[in-house]
């Protein structure tokens, strides 16, 4: 008998039982389908002479098992439309892939590409000018003037001016060099390191941004003259700020002010005043404003040019407070005519301590011939909302927002945002302040806006059981139920597609469905909105109820989790298990109301129950 069973389970070297090793074996296999499904990271889009063609440029990516890495490719597209008939695209044969490139980022007008190759371990940075047919410059730029340029989601910024001639970005301050010694002591002209007579301090300790921001350099502003190479630091930002974000101003009437636009982050601002650097991923909660500064490149002004006021003119080298009054200011956005700056703000999570919170948007009249020690006033155009009507719209949380976000009327901006536990797509209009939702109102995918090009939306749809499919929507001439300008949506074929069929039919007896929960009894002490019904995503397989079924929270607290694509928990799904997404009160998404409900209370009962119990209870329910 032990003969036979030993005989059955036979071990691979890893202790592992045949049967084992053959569902590894298996599941492995199922896991690279998934992984090989290329990821959409950025897109463009480009007019061209034909009105009914456009140019695209997207950038995805691609998991490297085996180098834990990730490979970046760059895929080019035309798309061209027929009135009401539908849209052709005309795809490049072969994705190319851009070894070691950390960004690239196209000129205004399409002619010009930014290739930047960060340098690693101590080598210089590349910045690449490419044009239609070949590299135009080559940059490398020492590590004595700055090191690695920022291509993270809050101190990445890569402007190119109107002209193309300048480009400003982020990047790494060089550190200060280390002290050095010798058997006589400190030693003043420092050392190399290969001299073996001599040995580095460590040098005054200087704080990070911690967490994926450890042992950065201090995140600076930068510009890069295209026809000289030269790189220069902008001055007059004080070390106490970090910059990121940044972006031209138009020019000036008179034609000859060149400014440019910053976040910047207090280092020793943090929550209720505390003199040091809190931590910046994930937390929008970290006070920080808009600057203005005088480029590099341009020539101080002289005391001719000085006020007549009488008053005090402000140095053109000393950065500029342009948002005093509030305390966040992100993602400054000029308008095409320069008329106007619109950023938005998360004074909600600075002002409370929340991780993240409701936004709101602003606007500034930008002036022809801006001055230094002009004071701007700030407009309200999007507020907080507290307390959504059901259906209605829940406010503004967006992560991030586009580099040309502009409908061709100028005044009118399309964001992606957390609506519940899906994402969608808004326009705003910033002179109105109206808000309207331009992806489908009936749809529980969630959708994001890639790139916009006149009234064109090029954008992608996807669920947790759907891999991203690429849309391309259009004004259309009728209206809505609302009177509102109706838009049509056309699926883009892709190649991109093609590779996630696989994983469709693999995902094809599974069904999406929102689950709306309600908050059983009150207590007096919560908000209207704290009473409002949260939201779990379920994911359910055949035979839901003979099934097992993988419960996920996000973390945050104050974060959320919508309706898109997830290799990961779609790789779950294919595996037999249901999917519980679940969305709990303090998540984004449902008025600023319901996400203050949590703090404070994150392990105290709702209206007599838990939370995790109240969500089982409804699961049994559901599985019934």
């Amino acid at each position: 008998m032990q003969d036979s069973q030993s005989a059955f389970k036979k071990e691979d070297p890893l202790g592992m039982d045949a049967m084992s090793s053959e569902e590894y074996a298996s599941q492995s296999k199922l896991l690279q389908e998934f992984t090989n499904v290329p990821s959409i990271e950025s897109a463009w889009l480009f007019k061209t002479n034909n009105e009914d063609r456009s140019r695209a440029m997207f950038s995805i990516s691609q998991p490297d098992l085996l180098a834990n890495k990730k490979r970046k490719y760059i895929l080019h597209s035309h798309i061209v439309t027929h009135g009401t008939m539908p849209l052709e695209c005309h795809w490049s044969p072969f994705p190319i892939e851009m070894t070691g490139v950390s960004a690239v980022v196209p000129s205004p007008s399409g002619s010009k590409l930014l290739v930047v190759r960060n340098g690693e371990k101590g080598s210089r940075t590349t910045l690449q000018i490419v044009n239609q047919s070949h590299v135009e410059k080559e940059i490398h730029v020492d590590q004595s003037i700055h090191g690695p340029l920022y291509t993270d989601e809050w101190f990445h910024g890569i402007s190119w001016n109107h002209e193309e001639t300048f480009i400003a970005y982020i990047a790494e301050q060089t550190p200060r060099p280390k002290p050095a010694f010798d058997d006589a002591g400190y030693r003043k002209g420092g050392s190399s390191e290969e001299d073996c007579n001599s040995w580095r301090g460590q040098g005054d300790w200087e704080e990070d941004w911690g967490e994926t921001y450890s042992r950065k350099g201090r995140p600076s502003l930068f510009v890069l003259d295209i026809a000289s190479g030269e790189v220069r630091a902008a001055r007059g930002v004080p070390k106490s700020i970090s910059a990121g974000q940044v972006v031209w101003a138009p020019p000036s009437s008179s034609g000859h002010q060149k400014l440019l636009v910053f976040v910047g982050w207090l280092e020793h601002n943090g929550f209720q005043s505390t003199a040091r650097k809190l931590g910046i991923k994930y937390c929008s909660n970290r006070p920080c404003s808009l600057y203005a500064i005088h480029s590099p490149f341009e020539e101080e002004p002289n005391a001719d040019n000085a006020s007549d006021s009488g008053s005090e003119s402000v140095p053109a080298s000393v950065a500029t407070n342009l948002t005093p009054s509030i305390s966040s200011a992100l993602f400054p956005r000029f308008s095409k005519d320069g008329k106007l700056l619109v950023f938005l703000s998360s004074k909600c999570a600075v002002d409370s301590g929340a991780h993240n919170a409701t936004d709101s948007l602003h606007r500034i009249n930008w002036p022809s011939d801006w001055k230094a020690d002009e004071q701007l006033s700030v407009t309200d155009v999007v507020p907080v909302v507290m307390c959504p009507q059901d259906g209605c719209f829940p406010g503004l949380y967006c992560s991030a927002m586009l580099s040309d976000p502009w409908l061709s009327d100028h005044c009118t901006m399309v964001l992606t945002s957390a609506w519940r536990s899906t994402e969608v797509m808004l326009s705003i209009d910033v002179l109105s302040g109206e808000v309207t939702r331009i992806s489908p109102q009936d749809s529980d995918y969630s959708w994001s806006t890639l790139a916009i090009s006149g009234n064109n939306v090029l954008s992608v749809s996807s669920s947790p059981i759907d891999p991203p499919q690429i849309r391309y929507g259009r004004r259309a001439s009728t209206e809505d139920h609302d009177g509102r300008c109706a838009w049509v949506w056309d699926e883009v074929t892709s190649p991109l597609t093609a590779a996630s069929n696989k994983v469709k039919a693999l995902l094809s007896h599974h069904k999406l469905s929102i689950l709306r929960i309600p908050v059983p009894d009150p207590s007096d002490e919560l908000s209207d909105g704290g009473r409002l019904q949260f939201e779990a995503i379920f994911v359910s397989c055949e035979d839901s109820s003979q099934k097992p079924t993988v419960l996920i929270l996000h973390g945050g607290p104050h974060s959320a989790s919508v309706s898109s694509y997830s290799k990961s928990s779609a790789f779950l799904a294919s595996l037999g298990f249901n999917l519980l997404i679940v969305n709990y009160r303090g998540t984004l998404g449902y008025g600023e109301e319901a996400l203050q409900s949590l703090p404070g209370k994150v392990g105290s009962q709702v209206g007599g129950y838990s939370p995790i119990v109240l969500l089982m209870v409804v699961l049994v329910n559901k599985i019934k």
